[in-house]
């Protein structure tokens, strides 16, 4: 495998930037023209003496917006563990470059939607999870790397890696064209990596955790559901758990995903948003597409449904089943199991219902195992695709269950456990496990839904508390204010960083101007004059109690009217995508 390096420093010139790789022996550098974009190799006595020299861990790679080209370059790393000997790194710090010296060519409308635009590029880099290694390919599970052919392996991480989990993809599309500059990028994958090193019976072992999410069909919550005409599905995460002792290493790998047909639940100021499940489309076909394409790369499907099976998730729980009957696919299986209705008021316990109920089809699937002799003893034949509603909170405790399952019987084929021994048994493991599979669920939750997860306490502790119960109202609160006016700018984030929307150079007609219905400004202030006129009469009473009751009620009438018309026009007081395809929305 042609691996990447490893350490750059910058060189900035009026005219050109140079990247210059300080790996041990590389002398090679690769030049950006700042006028002309043009990008080649050049060599260390190019660099001018008057360059500003700074140093970097690595390119994440190039954007157009209103203003030019920007250069995107990781300036901080932290280094999560060794993957298989290989360093695996977590970037927590970026810089935006820009090629052009001014933006003094702008009007200032378009300054103002540069400066929006660069708001949003940093507002995914904010976000916490991005993942890189400059040897080693993060994109792929254990399993899809050993059966790969010796073309595959000449190739470079960039060309190699599986695209659903590049999130920089869009930002090295000019270097995907120029095989040259190959080694001086790397994919980057987001989500969630935790790298442990345990023991158990003195017998010293590595166990990680690996979330990918999948950036097609990516976005938040509410204005990212079900499937796109493709068949991605929104809220994609693969997550593989590997353990690695003696030289023999094991593999589990398990997926989580919305549920894969044409839906939507557009927030609108109700906590919960009604679901819509579209009349207009063959749900079909991309739910085919979907499965087919989960059955060619992980092999026979277990649909965990975890929706609850009354009340408004019900028409999604009884679309699925009849969907998977449709289909007629025997490499399908559907186990629907409304986890709140079985585990209400603090029955967690009959989560082993489940877990029995699916024990069989786990011990078919088994899972991938390498001896120390680096050869195949097991395979993986399938995978349990979980889902809730959100596709977080109820997923990811079932997932942590499932894992701690395959992890009892590959710590036990390996040696570690003894004949009888139980993981839960090894309380320093097992504070471990839970402990990162809760920070699993805080990471995806906060990538998807703007807040940590609930129900962590179970995870963590492996028992529902009281003070669980509070964190999880306080988290459900952030939720509703996020997912109401906050998540449009967080999807148009997402959709400007992964390419779905394209910002054309001094460009004077973005969408970003839309105006606001007269609703948006008029009913909020009337509303909010209205009740302060109700407590301003309450405080200060008139003549008498009929005079001041009178008041208290027009206003408090007033207020209780204006309320209603906003909560009925709910969908105009909601900040929603602006660059976002309808199709995408719909």
């Amino acid at each position: 495998m042609a691996a990447t390096y490893n350490t750059f420093s910058l060189h900035t010139t009026p005219e050109k930037f140079f990247m210059e790789a300080c790996d041990d022996g590389a002398g090679d550098v690769l030049a950006i023209d700042r006028v002309s974009t043009e990008m080649s190799l050049a060599v260390r006595k190019d660099v001018p003496p008057s360059a500003v020299t700074r140093p970097i861990c690595g390119i994440m790679g190039t954007i157009r917006l209103v203003a030019g080209m920007y250069l995107i370059v990781i300036t901080k790393k932290r280094k999560v563990g060794d993957l298989l000997g290989h360093a695996v790194w977590k970037a927590t710090d970026f810089d935006i470059i820009s090629y052009k010296k001014t933006v003094l060519h702008l009007t200032d409308a378009q300054m103002q939607d540069n400066k929006a635009f660069l708001s949003m590029i940093n507002s995914v880099l904010n976000a916490d999870g991005f993942y890189f290694a400059t040897d080693y390919d993060l994109a792929h599970t254990l399993q899809r790397l050993a059966h790969t052919s010796h073309e595959f392996h000449e190739m470079t991480l960039l060309e190699r890696a599986d695209q659903r989990f590049v999130w920089n993809g869009h930002l090295l599309r000019e270097f995907i064209a120029q095989p040259e500059l190959h080694k001086f990028v790397f994919p980057v994958v987001h989500g969630f990596i935790a790298m442990k090193s345990c023991c158990i019976n003195g017998k010293i072992f590595d166990w990680n955790i690996i979330s990918r999410r999948s950036c097609f069909r990516a976005g938040v919550r509410y204005y990212v559901r079900g499937i796109d005409s493709e068949g991605h599905a929104a809220n994609f995460v693969e997550t593989e758990q590997i353990v690695q002792y003696n030289g023999a290493k094991a593999s589990f790998v398990q997926t989580r995903g919305s549920i894969p047909f044409y839906w939507s639940q557009r927030p609108n100021l109700k906590y919960k948003p009604k679901t819509q499940i579209s009349k207009s489309i063959n749900h079909l076909d991309g739910f085919q597409r979907h499965f087919d394409s989960q059955i060619i790369t992980y092999g026979k499907q277990v649909i965990l449904n975890l929706v609850n099976q009354k009340g408004s998730e019900k028409p999604l729980e009884q679309a699925f089943a009849k969907m998977v009957n449709r289909l007629g696919n025997g490499m399908i299986k559907y186990v629907a199991f409304d986890f709140h209705k079985e585990c209400s008021r603090m029955r967690w316990h009959r989560l082993q219902i489940l877990v029995d109920m699916v024990a069989e089809m786990q011990n078919e699937f088994g899972y991938f195992l390498v001896d120390s002799d680096g050869t195949v003893q097991l395979q993986q034949d399938g995978t349990f695709r979980s889902n809730c509603m959100d596709c977080l909170d109820r997923t990811n405790v079932i997932q942590s269950l499932l894992a701690r399952r395959s992890l009892q019987s590959q710590l036990e084929r390996m040696g570690v456990l003894h004949v009888g021994q139980r993981i839960e048994e090894q309380a320093d493991f097992e504070k471990i496990y839970k402990n990162a599979w809760a920070d699993n669920a805080n990471a995806c939750a906060k990538q998807y839904a703007g807040t940590g997860a609930l129900k962590t306490d179970f995870t963590r502790t492996g028992r529902r508390t009281q003070w669980g119960l509070l964190m999880d109202g306080w988290n459900s609160m952030i939720r509703y204010y996020k997912n109401n006016f906050s998540d449009g700018f967080r999807q148009d984030s997402i959709d400007l960083f992964l390419g779905n929307y394209a910002v054309e150079e001094a460009d004077m007609n973005t969408p970003l101007h839309e105006p606001k219905d007269w609703k948006f400004l008029t009913l909020p202030i009337i509303m909010v004059v209205a009740f302060s006129m109700c407590i301003i009469c309450l405080l200060m009473a008139g003549d008498t109690w009929t005079e001041t009751l009178a008041y208290v009620l027009f206003w408090g009438s007033a207020s209780a009217v204006t309320a209603g018309v906003i909560l009925f026009n709910g969908r105009d007081f909601v900040d929603a995508p602006k660059l976002v395809q309808k199709e995408k929305m719909d």
